[in-house]
């Protein structure tokens, strides 16, 4: 099982108790402007800072910081606490360098479909402490789906989308490691990424898959629908996902036709299908979920409205490589574009993490597929 680590909470600077209170304006690779506000040592509260201050540059890699600090000369306190809410706010969030909050948006504006299964409260309270100080930063508890949103730089945005599902034996998410690092490196090649927190742990024994294949489903036609307020194609839209994530990626693929859930709104008049899937080390291709068998469930339906498809494993990852073959194999029978790559050594759950094998180059062959099947084309620029 993948491991990664746990999407930090974002940190807020607040108001203190008077009402006063630290403000930052911050911009991901840009210029950083903190307007500190000093800390008395005997008011204990941020104090606006004073006309007679100056300003003090800090360059950082990719970022720059701008704070006042008073003529006089400062206390070691005052010094400190300076270097401690810069410290803060570099540190405390860990979606960039400068700090930049994601927004993260709930897929179902009224909770979860009615028929959902409803999980036990106890073990919930117990998993949601338990991820607090999990030792890898695992999720382990989602009950209201959500997409992270990574928009793309807007000078390389070429308009593509994917929505990421991270792994993780669909009975918790490997949310830094198959979401997040994801999330930025597809943004270094100018796609916006959407990172889908989908419900785990499994709900239905015999059909795990059900309610996060209704989280996926539900996603992909909120980016579409909302595709012009992130400024990317509504006909470029894929999903990524690693293990039990790979296995929501094809199923997404392969199921898009199927109706997990009753529509709600405009939203659901959207297209499930996604332009293009990548499967990652999927799992449970087979029948009954089993991966140690190299044989394709019934829920594999490949046909010709299936589409495009990349996919990256190992041969020493159990059976999965030749379930992967396999899935290929119907790819071509159905003339669905597609390229494989089984590497012989790289085990699972290795997301983007350089290591010595070849396999930890993966993400730069899907580079070069996205390009070569026109998903990185923008089309804005192309009619130019």
């Amino acid at each position: 099982m993948a491991e990664g680590d746990l999407e930090n909470s974002p940190h807020k600077y607040g108001p203190s108790k008077d009402g006063q209170q630290t403000r930052a304006k911050v911009r991901s690779g840009q210029r950083c402007r903190l307007e500190w506000w000093r800390f008395t040592r005997h008011s204990r509260q941020f104090n606006p800072p004073r006309s007679n201050m100056k300003t003090i540059s800090i360059d950082f890699p990719n970022f720059i910081a701008t704070f006042s600090k008073p003529r006089s000369r400062p206390t070691l306190y005052s010094m400190f606490s300076m270097g401690l809410f810069i410290a803060i706010l570099i540190l405390g969030n860990p979606h960039s360098a400068c700090g930049q909050v994601k927004q993260e948006i709930e897929i179902w504006p009224d909770g979860v479909p009615a028929e959902s299964v409803e999980f036990d409260a106890e073990e919930a309270k117990k998993r949601i402490e338990e991820t607090k100080v999990h030792e890898h930063g695992h999720i382990l508890y989602v009950e209201n789906p959500t997409l992270t949103i990574f928009p793309a730089p807007e000078k390389t945005a070429n308009g593509a989308a994917v929505v990421i599902c991270p792994g993780g034996g669909y009975m918790l998410l490997a949310w830094q490691h198959e979401g997040v690092k994801l999330a930025e490196w597809f943004n270094s090649i100018g796609v916006t990424a959407f990172v889908l927190k989908y419900r785990v742990p499994r709900r239905i024994p015999d059909n795990i898959h059900w309610e996060p294949m209704q989280d996926v489903q539900r996603a992909i036609r909120l980016v579409r629908h909302d595709a012009e307020n992130y400024k990317i194609d509504p006909a470029r839209i894929g999903t990524l996902g690693f293990s039990a994530g790979g296995h929501l990626t094809v199923m997404s693929g392969v199921q898009f036709n199927t109706q997990c859930y009753d529509p709600i709104d405009d939203v659901d008049k959207e297209s499930a299908r996604p332009d293009f899937i990548c499967p990652i080390y999927a799992a449970y291709l087979g029948d009954g979920y089993k991966d140690d068998v190299a044989e394709l469930g019934p829920l594999v339906t490949v046909t010709k409205e299936t589409p495009p498809v990349f996919m990256a494993v190992t041969w020493d990852d159990g059976m999965r490589g030749a379930q992967s073959a396999l899935l290929m194999s119907k790819l071509k029978e159905h003339d669905v574009p597609a390229e494989l790559h089984v590497y012989q050594k790289g085990g699972h759950g290795y997301g983007i993490n350089e290591s010595e094998f070849p396999v930890s180059k993966w993400h730069h062959h899907l580079a070069d597929w996205l390009k070569l099947n026109g998903f990185l084309e923008n089309a804005e620029k192309a009619d130019e």
